[in-house]
């Protein structure tokens, strides 16, 4: 039962909209929308972790700094996605090149940037706990990952 609970927490909290650039071409109503995701998202970790006072101390505002950088590397996703949309019908070879490159870049950084900060997290928290976030985070990127890739139609 407690499996389940997780498994709809993360479901909500790895909506694509969590990724969503908040910008100027973003309402109103979907910035607050995604605020409630990026909460959950913090929730679910407050959660499953049950952190202590002293890992609280330790664990958020790394936390948060992960997140801030996660955020630049989502954003650097979305303007490539939204470049492809533009392009889409009209897409040359060395454009898709080009677009293959920035996102490997991408998610060689996005790897680098869990590694490093999951890093700095097991050296704050318990080896249980840390594995714990780990799993969780990994879970919380693969449904957020299956829920954008759905979303996105293959090259021509």
């Amino acid at each position: 039962m407690k499996l389940a609970s997780l498994v709809l927490t993360l479901i909500v909290a790895a909506s694509p909209l969590a990724s969503v650039a908040q910008d100027a071409t973003t309402s109103a109503d979907e910035q607050i929308l995604i605020k409630q995701i990026q909460t959950n998202r913090r929730g679910v970790y407050a959660e499953y972790l049950k952190l202590t006072d002293a890992e609280s101390k330790a664990f958020w505002p790394i936390y948060d700094e992960y997140e801030a950088q996660s955020k630049k590397l989502v954003d650097r996703y979305l303007a490539m996605l939204n470049d492809f949309a533009a392009k889409y019908d009209t897409l040359t070879d060395a454009e898709a090149a080009e677009m293959l490159k920035e996102r490997l870049a991408i998610e060689r950084k996005r790897l680098d940037l869990k590694v490093k900060y999951t890093d700095r997290i097991a050296k704050v928290l318990p080896g249980l706990k840390a594995l714990r976030y780990a799993q969780i985070e990994s879970r919380i990127e693969n449904l957020t990952q299956r829920n954008l890739y759905t979303l996105i139609p293959l090259a021509r």
